[in-house]
């Protein structure tokens, strides 16, 4: 309703990249038996003492740089106290009144033209366990804990609240995954739980400039359904208002199934969580030449190759955008590119035929067909040896599934194109005469039925007609 605007905050928690825990050496591998990955540090038993994972720091140092954050030379930990039964220490070890960076921002682009949404805050915690309440033959009764996931190492990076709709949050949380893949911070699986998103959103009159009352947003398990779960609020908050009644300060589940928002609890204050420093670990204080021999080892980031892969290869902002999202995918057009001469063409490939083959493709899966072999069947068809059509649809797929050298594929399975000027002048003649009321009509002055025309001619050559004669010889036939 153009009488009220939302205001968005977004809460990222990111994974990082470390083989062992934020505090103890238990490994952080995904998908490793129930409870089987644990030990008394990340337990919380008596007597058990945290050391620090210097390459958990190291990493968080790295994206916070590559975010544009001021990294603090000290900072300090803390205890967040709440009690919930896959937290077994009772706390949670996180930064809070000294984070290890603060500021920086992340630019996306509206309507064409970039905005900067800023960064309060980047800190180190640790992660809590997961409870599991649905999956098990009586989940109807209890809920287990899996507490294979307390003490991994993360980083919660915490924006401005100047997220201003849904589709701006979107776009938010895919350049931030972005940057931090390109930096191998995360590995941005979601499916995994390695990058969580919770989202602050309010409402208020158009214009005022105090903050209405937010409620906090959590099961957001994928960028859509939190640009959903953002839609729903928002206008369940502003039927509340429009008639009279207020929102109140709480958590709700997003429940995707049914497309709502169910209320979970009342919001805490910070006050509730009872933050004191954390006793068992000095404060973290760093050498600022440390800090600028990572900022030196810092790749290109997805702005910069964005732009790079518009300049070098001709490409429209939108396709250099949707490359750039991921260094890998990246990687993979501009080898495909370079090794084929026709970036228009890689570029179709892998941002249109590559999804379709692929479909759940993560970031960290790796690609399919080589990059060779791509570039081979793209240069079989600049050659006129294969159709375009014949390339999309009978190759690939096949080329995906590990089928094998183009060039052998072709021969093996008789595609290459026809071009014979003769062969092709006599199928012509022959759709043609099977198709005389299309024809006619043609005459007459219905210049569509000559896609009708072109299409039954190809399908009469099984696809494999070199559509540029092809065309041609139908006009010259059609007169």
């Amino acid at each position: 309703m153009p009488a009220y605007e939302s205001v968005i905050g977004l809460e990222v928690h990111a994974q990082l990249k470390t083989r062992t825990k934020a505090f103890c050496g238990c490994p952080t591998a995904f998908g490793a038996p129930p409870n089987s990955q644990t030990c008394p540090v990340c337990l919380g038993l008596p007597g058990s003492l945290p050391v620090l994972n210097r390459r958990a720091v190291e990493l968080a140092v790295r994206g916070a740089l590559a975010l544009d954050c001021s990294v603090r030379p000290h900072s300090s930990f803390a205890r967040k106290n709440y009690f919930y039964p896959d937290l077994p220490k009772g706390y949670q070890i996180t930064q809070y009144a000294e984070p290890l960076a603060t500021g920086g921002g992340v630019t996306i682009e509206v309507a064409g033209q970039p905005r900067r949404v800023g960064l309060v805050r980047l800190h180190l915690e640790e992660d809590a366990g997961k409870s599991i309440q649905d999956g098990m033959p009586d989940s109807d009764r209890h809920t287990y804990v899996d507490l294979n996931r307390a003490g991994v190492p993360l980083v919660e990076i915490v924006s401005e609240p100047e997220v201003g709709s849904p589709e701006e949050a979107y776009l938010f949380l895919e350049r931030l995954r972005s940057v931090l893949l390109y930096v191998d911070v995360c590995d941005g699986t979601m499916e995994e739980g390695s990058l969580r998103c919770d989202a602050n959103v309010s409402v208020r009159p158009s214009g005022a400039a105090a903050l209405g009352t937010r409620t906090e947003l959590k099961n957001l398990n994928s960028f859509r359904n939190v640009q959903r779960a953002l839609h729903y609020e928002i206008a369940r908050q502003v039927e509340l208002l429009a008639s009279g009644g207020s929102v109140a300060r709480q958590t709700v589940l997003w429940d995707a199934a049914a497309g709502v928002t169910r209320p979970m609890r009342g919001k805490e204050q910070e006050q509730d969580y009872r933050y004191f420093p954390e006793p068992d670990l000095p404060p973290l204080v760093l050498d600022p030449a440390w800090i600028e021999q990572i900022r030196g080892g810092l790749p290109e980031l997805p702005a910069e190759r964005k732009l790079r892969l518009a300049a070098k290869h001709g490409l429209a902002s939108d396709e250099a955008h949707r490359l750039s999202l991921e260094p890998r995918l990246a990687d993979y057009f501009e080898q495909v590119a370079e090794r084929c001469g026709n970036a228009r063409t890689a570029a179709n490939f892998v941002l249109n035929d590559l999804p379709r083959e692929c479909p759940g493709r993560r970031a960290t899966d790796p690609l399919s067909p080589p990059a060779e072999q791509l570039a081979e069947l793209i240069r079989l068809v600049d050659a006129g040896t294969i159709s375009i059509g014949v390339a999309r649809r009978e190759l690939f797929g096949e080329l995906c599934r590990g089928g094998g050298p183009p060039r052998e594929l072709v021969a093996r399975r008789g595609l290459e194109q026809l071009g014979d000027e003769a062969e092709l002048r006599s199928l012509v003649r022959r759709v043609v005469a099977e198709h005389p009321a299309q024809v006619a009509q043609y005459r007459a002055g219905k210049q569509g039925l000559f896609g009708f025309l072109v299409g039954q001619a190809m399908r009469a050559s099984d696809g494999k007609a070199d559509p540029r004669k092809l065309n041609d010889l139908l006009r010259q036939e059609l007169g």
